[in-house]
């Protein structure tokens, strides 16, 4: 450990390679030059690399795999601070003034982001009330500090997002939960982050800078975002139903597999060019965001022409300033040409064998061209339409999924086959949509997601034709929680205003206000009204009646034959209705699993709290079955994987969360109760295949006294220990005599976790942690951050075997009799 020192006159700085972009390259000599004796280091992706292999060997795995590059931009800057100590700073951090003395005498300085921030929608989420910013931070070397952040890295490293796992909240996190011995100053924001980021000025207004008290300027350019994390990451196992008509007359019907076009375009089948066509006027931020939309696209052979008979050249020098060859901006005179007009134009313009309508106002999904085109080159088509769109007002709350027609806007056509648009000032996509359906062939999709039709103030039609439209949709959300979940959705997708998201969560807020002054006011069992109370200071994690609020998750794959039994177990959860919520993700079924879910949303919103359903496809299909040892890192990864995806989108204000697999059959109607009776904040029952049966659950277990001596080498298989049933490890069926057990790992058929945890980190490894995954490795992920994990023997969940094949969670285990058998014979 080095000797207490100063903080070193050192400035670090990173960058992907050498190559510094101008703007970055002015800030980052800022430095240099109010600083002239201090030396400076430039890392660059390779350099830092060789630094942990050199240093920080052990941390390499988890380096390696962050899956975007931010990640490890962030993560390295920890480990410098720690070895070398010194100043680092962001690349878009300006200096204004020496800062020789703000570090004088200090052993760690750190700063604080405005206060904003804090409340922005996103960020709230996150439940912390301030921000400590990474941008700007010095350190002596060796400092007590950066060891305990290395350990917080590890519990984090699986979150999904970079500031959850890397960023300012994990550091803002490290630092309310530092050691004793930790010597921290804290700066305000005034000091090094004077200025409010572009998404906090729009909902706040700009923030004056007093430049007597700034020795620093952060810029926000978000480097990362733009530079290196690009769209949202493609799917995989997409599959969208489709129908097919000939000049009119049905023809096929079935599944469209993204996958496998994926497959024939990397293997040198044709990507044909696609012209998104976009008429606008006058409307730049609109325009800006459409622009953000086919940009995040993920079918690359694409260009965006744009007609534009605006007043000014705002537009102009905001494509100018993208730089991006793929955007062609026409200039016209505002001469009051009409829409029909105008989109003949950009025909003409257009120089791909395709072409999309491209509506200014609208929201497009980053995988909409990319599936539409799987579907015209797979099926043979000259068009596709989407079947349903996304329905969004956001000025009333209300979002839809629309009924069941050709929807102009979403066509996709080969341009030889458009006919000319008619002169008129609105409608004059009907009447092209409708002659390309008349004659050629046509694909329509069912895939409403990906695109959003979003009503303004501008739009060219009347309040009366969108009332109709909501009126004839097939699913909608209303204000309140559901409302603002699905919009939390949206926003991780889709460029949305932040302003929008703020108005989903306050008018939800606003729900939950009006419906518990309801219950207030409710005649009592006496038919008594009770007295108006003053009311109380909302607190989102206030019990109800004496019940935290608590979150029931289940990921779900082919599961439509136990629906039925988990959905009328769950129906008789004895705990209150109004403090349960529901999260459910499916991903890659085949047996009608999404379509059954989607018929039991309605009633499951009608009786609880909030209720989130998520569909996402991780494209499992294993080798062998799914019990052999050799594809259980895949299977559980995955598995892993649906977990922490599912609970990044349902967890919101509650205090506990019940995992719970859909194939549990039978467990007390007061099971919630029960293990939150444990008092502890990981609880688990016991899980056995029928009542008072042997246990089935056989990741739940507790180390034998002499497990340290036994040679765990041999049973480590894909880099996660796999030994056969008993080896060194004991199951509940043999601790029922003890009313509560800690255990070193857990299982997920049924398993009660403080939602704190989740938000401090916890999550579910999807790589190897501790030579554990899944379950098992949350648990050692747990034990690291100095929580003990509890078992009930008594408390009893049954799951089955089913016939045919052994349990999933035995999978880890190797629990049947005949892998026993196999193991006891090496």
């Amino acid at each position: 450990m080095p000797e207490k020192q100063g903080i070193p006159h050192l400035i670090h700085q990173t960058w992907k390679n050498t190559d510094v972009p101008p703007d970055w390259r002015t800030w980052s000599e800022t430095w240099r030059r109010h600083h002239p004796d201090w030396e400076y280091r430039l890392w660059t992706d390779a350099d830092n690399r060789a630094f942990l292999e050199e240093h920080y060997a052990w941390f390499l795995p988890i380096y390696d795999g962050y899956p975007e590059p931010i990640k490890r931009a962030d993560a390295i800057r920890y480990f410098l601070l720690d070895h070398f100590g010194g100043l680092y700073v962001d690349m878009d951090f300006e200096c204004l003034r020496p800062v020789t003395g703000l570090l004088a005498g200090k052993e760690l300085v750190l700063g604080l982001e405005p206060e904003e921030h804090a409340g922005l929608p996103w960020n709230r989420r996150s439940g912390l009330a301030r921000i400590v910013g990474n941008a700007f931070m010095a350190s002596r070397p060796g400092h007590p500090f950066w060891p305990h952040v290395h350990r917080q890295l590890v519990g984090a490293h699986a979150m999904p997002g970079p500031l959850d796992a890397t960023g300012p909240f994990l550091l803002t996190r490290a630092v309310d939960s530092a050691p004793a011995d930790c010597s921290i100053t804290i700066l305000g924001a005034e000091t090094v982050y004077p200025t409010l980021s572009a998404h906090a000025e729009e909902l706040f207004g700009q923030r004056d800078v007093d430049r007597d008290r700034a020795h620093a300027m952060h810029h926000w350019s978000c480097s990362w975002a733009r530079e290196d994390s690009g769209p949202p990451a493609a799917s995989t196992g997409r599959k969208v139903r489709f129908w097919t008509s000939q000049e009119l007359h049905p023809c096929a019907h079935g599944v469209v597999d993204l996958d496998a076009q994926r497959r024939r375009w990397a293997s040198g089948s044709a990507a044909p060019t696609v012209s998104c066509l976009m008429v606008t006027k006058d409307r730049l931020p609109l325009a800006e965001r459409a622009i953000r939309c086919f940009l995040a696209q993920t079918y690359t052979r694409a260009e965006l022409v744009v007609v534009d008979d605006g007043a000014d050249d705002s537009l102009k020098e905001h494509v100018r300033a993208l730089a991006d060859p793929r955007i062609r901006l026409h200039r016209l005179p505002p001469e009051g040409r009409t829409l029909g007009e105008l989109r003949n134009v950009a025909v003409d313009l257009a120089t791909g064998a395709y072409v999309c309508q491209w509506d200014d106002d609208d929201l497009y999904d980053p995988e909409r061209l990319e599936i539409q085109m799987a579907a015209v080159l797979g099926l043979d088509a000259t068009a596709c339409f989407l079947a349903r769109e996304r329905l969004w007002w956001p000025a009333r709350r209300k979002l839809a999924l629309s009924g069941v027609r050709v929807w102009e806007s979403s066509m996709l056509c080969a341009k030889d086959a458009l006919p000319r648009y008619p002169h008129r000032r609105s409608g004059e996509d009907s009447p092209v949509a409708e002659a390309v359906v008349r004659g050629g062939r046509t694909v329509a999709l069912d895939a409403p997601e990906l695109y959003t039709y979003v009503i303004h103030e501008a739009n060219t039609f009347d309040e009366p034709h969108f009332a109709s439209l909501f009126d004839a949709a097939t699913q909608v959300w209303p204000t309140g929680d559901s409302y603002t979940d699905h919009v939390h959705a949206m926003a991780a997708r889709l460029p949305l205003a932040p302003a929008d998201v703020l108005a989903a969560e306050n008018s939800a807020a606003a729900a939950r206000d009006t419906a518990a002054a309801a219950r207030a006011t409710a005649p009592d069992t006496a038919g008594r009204v009770p007295r108006t109370r003053r009311p109380a200071p909302v607190d989102v994690r206030a019990d109800t009646d004496g019940h935290p609020p608590l979150l029931v998750l289940t990921p779900v794959k082919d599961a439509a034959a136990f629906l039925p039994r988990y959905l009328d177990n769950l129906h008789t959860l004895d705990y209150p209705r109004d403090a349960v919520s529901v999260g459910l993700l499916e991903g890659d079924s085949r047996d009608g699993t999404w379509e059954a879910l989607q018929d039991a949303l309605p009633a499951l919103e009608a009786e609880f709290r909030r209720v989130t359903l998520v569909r996402r496809h991780f494209g499992l299909e294993l080798a062998g079955p799914r019990w052999e040892p050799a594809v259980q890192r895949q299977r559980r990864s995955v598995l892993a994987r649906a977990r922490n995806h599912l609970l990044s989108r349902a967890l919101a204000d509650e205090r506990w969360v019940l995992w719970l697999d859909v194939d549990v059959t039978d467990y007390p109607i007061d099971l919630a109760q029960r293990l939150l009776g444990a008092r502890r904040e990981i609880v688990v029952p016991h899980c056995v295949t029928e009542p008072a049966g042997p246990s089935f659950d056989l990741n739940t277990f507790v180390l034998r006294p002499d497990a340290h001596t036994l040679n765990w080498d041999q049973w480590l298989r894909d880099g996660i220990l796999q030994p056969p049933k008993g080896f060194g490890r004991i199951y509940l069926d043999e601790l029922r005599a003890h009313e509560r057990v800690r255990v070193d790992a857990v299982g997920g058929t049924a398993l009660l976790v403080h939602a704190d945890l989740h938000r401090d980190g916890l999550v579910f490894p999807a790589v190897p942690h501790r030579r554990l995954i899944e379950t098992e490795g949350l648990a050692a992920l747990a034990q690291d951050m100095g929580v003990e994990c509890w078992a009930l023997p008594a408390v009893e969940v049954v799951h089955p075997h089913h016939p045919g094949e052994r349990s999933m969670s035995q999978a880890g285990e190797g629990a049947a009799a005949s892998e026993a058998r196999a193991g006891s014979a090496r």
